[in-house]
C-alpha cells in the first residue's frame, strides 16, 4: 500500500471536495457508460483478517465486516465497471488517496500500492454500503511513489488480466487504516454459466471471452466452491 502524502477523513462530500485539492492531472479516470462487452471478469471476498499493513504484517479489519468487489473489464478501452458492497462496516473512511477504496498491486499477504480509487460506497438504506460504476483509465489514485509520480500512472487494466492473483481490492477506515476488509482477485467467466452467451464460458486466467454485457448479470459459479457472484446494479445511461 506504500503511502506517502497526508492523511485526510474521506466521505461524502468529503470526497468530492478532495478532489478539488489534489494534484491530480487532468488525465484522470472519468465514469463512463457501460461498454457493449468485456474482455474479462473478476470477483473479490474481502474479509478482515486478510488485511495486510504497509510493512507485511497481519493488521486484522473489522470484526464481522465483509466485502464483495465485482469487476467486469474491457482492456481493450481501457475500461472497468465496479459493484461494490461493504456489509458491517462501520465509521468514516480514510485513506491518503483520494479515496479509500482500490484495488492496489499487491499479492495475498504483501503490501503494494494502490493502482485505482474507487468511489467509495454509501449506505443504501439497508446497512449495507455500495458503489456502482464504469471508470476508464488512465487512472490515478492521489499517491505518489517513492519515484514522484501517482501510483495509477501508467497502469492498464491489462496487466490485472495478465495476473489477476498479483491485485487486491480492500477499503481503509479511520479505525481500520491497514484496511477494514481485503481479499485477492478470482477471475471467474465473463457471461457465467448457460447464459445463452454463445456456449460455456471459460473461467481459466488465461482465457478472456469477449461477451456482450448484457450477459454478465448471470455470472456463475467461482470456482469449485460455488459461490455466487455479482449482482450488478445497472447505472442509468444519460
Amino acid at each position: 500500500m506504500n503511502r506517502s502524502v497526508r492523511t485526510l477523513t474521506i466521505g461524502g462530500a468529503a470526497a468530492a471536495a478532495l478532489t478539488l485539492f489534489a494534484a491530480a492531472p487532468a488525465s484522470a479516470e472519468t465514469e463512463v457508460a457501460e461498454p457493449s462487452s468485456f474482455t474479462s471478469a473478476f470477483t473479490v471476498m474481502a474479509t478482515p483478517d486478510q488485511v495486510i499493513n504497509n510493512d507485511g504484517v497481519a493488521t486484522p479489519g473489522q470484526e464481522g465486516a465483509t466485502g464483495t468487489f465485482d469487476f467486469r473489464i474491457n482492456s481493450d478501452q481501457n475500461i472497468i465497471c465496479y459493484d461494490i458492497t461493504l456489509s458491517g462496516v462501520t465509521g468514516d473512511y480514510m485513506s491518503p488517496a483520494k479515496t479509500a477504496t482500490h484495488i492496489h498491486e499487491a499479492a495475498a499477504g504483501k503490501s503494494g500500492p494502490p493502482r485505482i480509487a474507487f468511489p467509495n460506497p454509501v449506505d443504501d438504506g439497508s446497512g449495507e454500503r455500495t458503489s456502482s460504476g464504469c471508470m476508464q483509465g488512465p487512472f490515478t489514485t492521489g499517491v505518489t511513489s517513492d519515484a514522484g509520480a501517482d501510483t495509477g500512472e501508467g497502469f492498464t487494466l491489462a496487466q490485472i488480466e495478465a495476473n489477476p492473483a498479483g491485485f487486491t481490492g480492500d477499503s481503509h477506515t479511520a479505525d481500520f487504516a491497514a484496511g477494514v476488509v481485503r481479499g485477492q482477485l478470482t477471475q471467474v467467466p465473463v457471461g457465467g454459466v448457460d447464459t445463452g452467451a454463445g456456449g460455456a464460458a471459460n473461467a481459466s486466467t488465461g482465457d478472456s471471452a469477449l461477451i456482450g454485457a448484457g450477459a454478465f448479470g448471470a455470472l456463475g459459479l467461482l470456482g469449485a466452491a460455488g459461490v455466487l457472484v455479482a449482482r450488478r446494479h445497472r447505472r442509468q445511461e444519460s
